[in-house]
């Protein structure tokens, strides 16, 4: 008899720090790994070799887009938007035209299509979207991937919080630490701009950057790298899901909460309150936008948690601990933007 062949799952944005782990994720379940990017099995420039990839695949994800940790540049704003409403009409193109398509396609979106919200969390069902750049990149994102008809292949946008691991995010939350800055980040009035005015073909919200008296209050929705690879293999063994589905620890935490655990994890003893003229300089140093932390993002995993998923990590705090635990030997490098 003839072996049977693994099955294949195809990594768009496969080098990233998200897909790097779902990479040796799926390696470890047995499956073929092809990526797709900038290099790797096939490239974006080679639209017959992704489609050569596509055709006959089991699992295709999608993380691809120009990363968002950076400063939001007119150049930046349009590459942000690019890089990820045209990878997914590519793969859309792959998948539709595939004679054997994926059974299941999912790609990564954000939750921070969400308003800015104090008072309650958003789930998939009644969740409120919001207004603004980072929203728009996420609909047009978003219609991008869920357009048209593909009757045999499963889709689920993967609305991701922000990821704690060893990457960009919480390189930059420990960074701030070390700058002094390791208090609560506090919105307060700042010379409005348009960094933040709306994008793509149906921009919304104001033209000029606006803020919200939260004073530090504002809620910090997170997930954990091994949740976000838990929940990925979840939904791809799960037939019955689809559509968007929050990926968010249902710990929710708030800014004050998250920068006094940064602290106590980083061993720093103290950090100022950052006001928004003293934070937003300090975040133009590290090629970041005080967005990050100063909007208020509540994702609520309502889908996850009444399919019964179990999250490893539900709390901040062991969270923030394991994060420090796998850099050990050299935990102050978490400082390094």
């Amino acid at each position: 008899m003839t072996p049977a062949s693994p099955p294949r799952a195809v990594i768009a944005g496969a080098s990233g720090f998200v897909g790097q782990a779902l990479t040796a994720a799926f390696r470890a379940d047995g499956y073929d790994v092809a990526a797709i990017g900038r290099s790797g099995d096939a490239t974006w420039a080679d639209p017959a070799g992704i489609a050569r990839l596509v055709d006959g695949a089991d699992v295709l994800v999608n993380l691809a887009g120009k990363i968002v940790s950076c400063r939001y540049t007119d150049d930046n704003r349009d590459e942000i938007l690019r890089s990820r409403v045209d990878t997914t009409r590519a793969l859309h193109t792959a998948v539709r035209d595939a004679s054997r398509p994926p059974r299941v396609w999912m790609n990564a979106s954000t939750a921070t299509i969400y308003r800015h919200e104090t008072e309650s969390g958003n789930d998939e069902v009644h969740g409120v979207l919001g207004d603004g750049f980072s929203v728009d990149v996420a609909t047009s994102w978003e219609r991008a991937f869920f357009d048209g008809e593909l009757p045999s292949t499963r889709r689920i946008a993967l609305r991701m919080a922000i990821v704690l691991g060893d990457g960009p995010a919480t390189r930059m939350l420990f960074a701030l630490a070390k700058l002094g800055l390791g208090g609560p980040q506090i919105d307060s009035w700042w010379f409005p701009h348009r960094r933040y005015r709306g994008i793509g073909a149906r921009p919304t919200g104001p033209v000029r950057s606006s803020w919200h008296r939260t004073s530090g209050r504002q809620r910090f929705s997170w997930i954990h790298i091994d949740d976000v690879v838990a929940s990925v293999r979840f939904l791809r063994d799960r037939d019955d899901l689809e559509g968007p589905v929050n990926l968010a620890a249902p710990g929710v935490s708030d800014n004050r909460t998250l920068m006094r655990e940064v602290r106590r994890v980083a061993g720093v003893q103290f950090g100022l309150p950052a006001f928004r003229f003293l934070l937003d300089p300090a975040m133009a140093v590290l090629r970041n936008e005080p967005e990050l932390v100063l909007k208020s993002r509540w994702a609520v995993p309502r889908v996850l948690t009444d399919a019964g998923f179990a999250f490893a990590y539900d709390e901040l705090g062991p969270a923030l601990d394991a994060v420090a635990s796998v850099r050990r030997p050299r935990a102050r490098d978490l400082f390094s933007a």
